[in-house]
């Protein structure tokens, strides 16, 4: 595999581009040797002040045009970046790419694989189109899924797929929880 070029993260539903999760894994993979560059994208809903996340196909289609954005600045193809995010945003970088956006891998914080307490409303139709290597970080206490449910569930990916368990819930916070996250990424990072 090519070395990453650098990636595009994106928030979950009830946050923005400086999510603290998300700037402490940029500012890791910036430290990092070689460093990383990271591009921080809000949603459109986001940007134009609403609270409602966008549906799936505009989400879809807007990471389509910031991955394209981004790679056209890094002067590489959208397969030698990183696309993720955290909840809602690795969702819908997960359904890019599973729709065929070209993508190095998928960093996915905090996956959402059902809402809490409807583990039967699951949100893993699309794993099964998924064939690059993919990082799922979590913690053990997910109202958004467990552990075990992850387990069982990322086992329809066909691509490489490494979970890293953390201490804590869905939402990441803490500092020493978000470099727990941050160190888990790069270190996955550097493995590719």
């Amino acid at each position: 595999m090519t070395t990453p070029a650098g990636l595009l993260l994106t928030p979950g539903a009830g946050a923005n581009r400086d999510s603290p999760a998300l700037v402490a894994v940029e500012q890791a993979l910036a430290d990092a040797a070689p460093p990383l560059p990271v591009r921080r994208a809000d949603f459109p809903y986001r940007l134009e002040g609403r609270r409602m996340p966008d549906r799936a196909p505009v989400a879809v289609a807007y990471l389509r045009a910031e991955a394209g954005t981004w790679a056209d600045e890094l002067d590489v193809p959208t397969d030698r970046l990183l696309l993720g995010g955290r909840s809602y945003g690795g969702r819908m970088c997960s359904m890019a790419v599973a729709e065929g956006l070209p993508a190095a891998g998928l960093v996915l914080l905090s996956y959402p694989l059902h809402p809490p307490g409807r583990p039967e409303k699951l949100r893993v139709e699309h794993f099964g189109q998924i064939g690059v290597p993919t990082l799922f970080v979590s913690g053990d206490k997910d109202q958004f899924g467990t552990p075990d449910e992850l387990a069982e569930h990322v086992a329809a990916i066909p691509g490489p797929v490494t979970t890293v368990t953390l201490s804590g819930a869905h939402d990441m916070r803490g500092v020493a929880r978000q470099a727990a996250v941050a160190q888990a990424v790069a270190d996955w990072v550097a493995s590719l």
